[in-house]
């Protein structure tokens, strides 16, 4: 059976076809979902919901504005980040905190044979401004929105916006030259 089909059917709220693309994209799902949220039996947890909002809103897909699975990544991607935005996620602070990203600078190099060593990540972040470190650990360790930022730095929206991309593009550009 065809993609297009079966998403007919799950539109229909066909069971089978519910499982049929649980099966086919749950995995996928939830490897994005951890990647955002840092914790396994969190993404799992999200994946479940994300499945079941789906689920309820499946006669809202529309197949002329983009694929399935970028919709269905679309609506993992924002519940992994509401989850970390979210109050309780804050309080229990489940998020990476930027000490292990940047605090890494402050230790011994570890062996070659480390897929990623210290001495990789140290020569990446090595270059950044502290303005840089400051931006990116809120946004993207503690999952502030740019607007939290703003107000927790109390600098306008347009300069943490501005900062944001600088400090992205110099963290490429230092991972590209490394």
């Amino acid at each position: 059976m065809d993609l297009e089909h079966l998403i007919q059917r799950f539109q229909l709220k066909d069971t089978k076809a519910f499982e049929k693309l649980y099966e086919m994209y749950a995995t996928n799902i939830c490897g994005v979902i951890n990647s955002i949220v840092q914790d396994d039996e969190l993404s799992q947890e999200i994946c479940q919901d994300v499945f079941m909002k789906v689920w309820q809103k499946s006669d809202s897909y529309n197949s002329s504005k983009g694929r399935f699975f970028t919709w269905l990544l679309n609506i993992a991607r924002n519940a992994a980040i509401d989850e970390l935005r979210s109050k309780s996620h804050k309080e229990q602070k489940l998020n990476l905190s930027a000490d292990l990203f940047v605090g890494i600078l402050d230790q011994p190099n570890e062996s070659e044979n480390d897929e990623m060593n210290s001495s990789q990540l140290k020569n990446w972040v090595v270059g950044l401004k502290q303005k840089c470190k400051q931006i990116i650990d809120l946004l993207y360790f503690k999952g502030y929105s740019q607007k939290e930022v703003a107000e927790a730095l109390d600098i306008p929206l347009g300069t943490v916006k501005t900062r944001n991309r600088n400090c992205i593009s110099q963290l490429r550009e230092n991972m590209k030259n490394n």
